[in-house]
């Protein structure tokens, strides 16, 4: 079955690919609330674009589609928070390297817990060959879509 707009033209394949993400971050948010560390959802998208071995301000920002100085405001809260460190930079003494702290890796682990599950729904409801197929042409599109490969 085709979903359809109101003008009678099938959904966008982005919105179909939102639509799936947006409830996979939504439940992420809430397991790693429940588990209770507070982020909101703007900071969750900062902080999953660090590098695990650690990013420049300047990286992060473009990396999570945002300004320098909004990405320096959100650094700025998940540090208080206890969830990233500023220290730094081994290859440059002049730049400062955000990363992950021990409190910001358990946050990683509850949200990978809860993908986890999820992602264990989406194989249940439509079966591991389909499931298989999706991702396989995901990362098909991500080769022309993702500047970061």
């Amino acid at each position: 079955m085709t979903v359809v707009e109101p003008e009678g033209t099938p959904i966008s394949i982005g919105v179909l690919l939102l639509l799936p993400y947006r409830h996979l971050e939504q439940r992420i948010l809430a397991a790693v609330d429940a588990a209770g560390y507070d982020i909101t959802l703007a900071q969750a998208r900062v902080f999953q674009r660090l590098d695990p071995g650690g990013s420049r301000l300047t990286d992060l920002a473009t990396a999570a589609q945002t300004t320098k100085q909004a990405a320096g405001f959100l650094v700025d809260e998940l540090e208080r928070g206890g969830y990233v460190a500023r220290g730094p930079d081994p290859r440059d003494r002049r730049a400062r390297l955000i990363q992950i702290t021990d409190r910001g890796r358990d946050v990683v682990a509850v949200a990978l817990a809860e993908q986890r599950g999820i992602e264990a729904e989406w194989e249940a409801h439509l079966g591991r060959a389909r499931l298989d197929e999706l991702r396989v042409t995901l990362e098909r599109l991500r080769e022309i879509t993702d500047p970061w490969l």
